[in-house]
């Protein structure tokens, strides 16, 4: 590192035919007794400075094979303040609007709700609601699931036959299955078209309603591989891009066609449309991050388990009894996620260098990447856009939304989505201590 530290913290305090013709519903959405089905919730938390949360069913033809050519409805919650001089309802009509909007995009596994907009389970802890922050900022916040993720519809994955003999073996025998079977749908679920064709329709669903013509692009992991391409292939609709805990292999697979975005190879391919993941699972490989004095909160593991089982009816019910639990007792499953296979191309060194919209990218020192390649000092050589930063951020990981660092992604949001730069940076890599001071790298 070189140079004199600068305080952060000191100087920010395609394919819907169908779909066109059918209005999007504001609706209350069943979760069994979670907190997260209202229809329409007020935050109390600052008078005068309201946060309304308004839960739609966004109508989509399906691209997905498993149910492809349905109008399926997908789940985005909105979060939105509201003044005394500006109220704002779910429903109806919208004036022009002047504050910006962002959509937020889910990684491989864990759905929208609990990953952006998790609320702690009582006054004592800090609550962990990223959306919330950008909501009371002035900033129109909404999350999507896509298909086979949270509240979205999950077809084919009702099924725990549907997923592979070595899941079936170690989460659901003897609970839920007696002995291995074999999926009744062999494929995997989504795609990298599928995904990019759900979130044309959130965001054309999202500018429509709000009367603006761009709107910004959080993403969690792997959710770079929907808004990477994304904006390139939309960039009139894109204001810019967010990349938390990016994945990125400049030499993954690439797409066909002109535009390099057509199916590499015949579609669906073989496999199962889901995999699971267990508390266990969650837990080793975010314990493995876990480096650092006060990186993470007394019960917050457990909080961010609970809601994930509260978004997924299903899955809350299979798997084994919680670790320790007795032989004989009845205790019920511990549950598991349901994991949505995709089959992925397209966001590689030859996309990202046609990025032209603002990007900025963000991770922790200690991000593994859940798995996945992040070559993230390429990914900034390598994209085009004028404005590019680069952020590490100090004592934290793959999870810094669920972290004590969290603070530092909420404030430096906020200011790149209203001012386009960061502590007076609009371009440059800077390594971010505890305090919240940029270092160059």
């Amino acid at each position: 590192m070189r140079g004199m530290p600068k305080s952060f913290r000191a100087l920010v305090g395609m394919m819907c035919l169908a779909s066109a013709l059918v209005p999007a519903r504001s609706v209350a959405v069943e979760t069994a007794g979670s907190a997260f089905g209202e229809e329409f919730r007020l935050d109390e938390a600052k008078p005068g400075n309201r946060v309304v949360t308004c839960n739609h069913l966004v109508p989509h033809t399906s691209t997905v094979a498993a149910n492809r050519g349905e109008l399926v409805d997908l789940f985005v919650r909105e979060r939105v303040r509201s003044t005394v001089s500006e109220e704002r309802t779910c429903a109806g009509s919208r004036d022009q609007q002047s504050r910006p909007a962002v959509l937020m995009i889910h990684g491989r596994s864990v759905p929208v709700v609990p990953g952006f907009d998790l609320e702690a389970d009582d006054r004592n802890r800090g609550h962990y609601s990223w959306a919330l922050e950008l909501a009371r900022a002035g900033i129109d916040v909404f999350m999507l699931d896509f298909q086979g993720s949270g509240l979205s519809p999950r077809p084919r994955m009702e099924n725990p036959c549907n997923v592979p003999k070595t899941d079936q073996m170690r989460a659901l025998i003897p609970y839920q299955l007696s002995a291995p079977c074999n999926p009744e749908y062999a494929f995997q679920l989504v795609t990298s078209q599928s995904d990019w064709n759900e979130l044309d329709t959130v965001v054309d669903f999202i500018r429509d309603l709000n009367h603006v013509d761009t709107v910004h692009l959080v993403s969690w992991s792997q959710g770079s591989f929907r808004i990477g391409p994304y904006a390139v292939q939309h960039p009139e609709k894109v204001a810019s891009l967010f990349l938390y805990a990016p994945i990125y292999n400049p030499v993954f697979r690439s797409g066909t066609g002109p535009d390099g975005f057509s199916p590499p190879v015949k579609l669906p391919q073989p496999g199962t449309p889901m995999t699971l993941t267990t508390k266990a699972d969650l837990l080793a490989t975010w314990n493995a991050e876990t480096r650092c004095e006060g990186q993470l909160e007394e019960g917050t593991q457990d909080l961010v388990w609970n809601a994930i089982m509260a978004n997924d009816p299903v899955g809350r019910g299979w798997g084994p009894p919680p670790a320790g639990t007795p032989t004989d007792s009845d205790s019920g499953p511990e549950g598991v996620m349901r994991v949505r296979t995709p089959f992925l191309w397209g966001w590689n060194a030859n996309i990202a260098a046609r990025l032209t919209v603002p990007v900025l990218i963000i991770s922790g020192e200690f991000d593994l990447g859940d798995g996945g390649i992040q070559a993230l000092p390429e990914l900034y050589q390598t994209v085009q856009s004028t404005k590019k930063l680069r952020f590490k951020v100090q004592c934290a990981g793959h999870r810094m939304v669920w972290e004590s660092q969290r603070t530092l992604l909420h404030e430096m949001s906020k200011a790149w989505i209203k001012d386009g730069e960061v502590a007076g940076f609009d371009r440059g890599e800077f390594f971010v201590d505890v305090e919240g001071h940029l270092f160059p790298m």
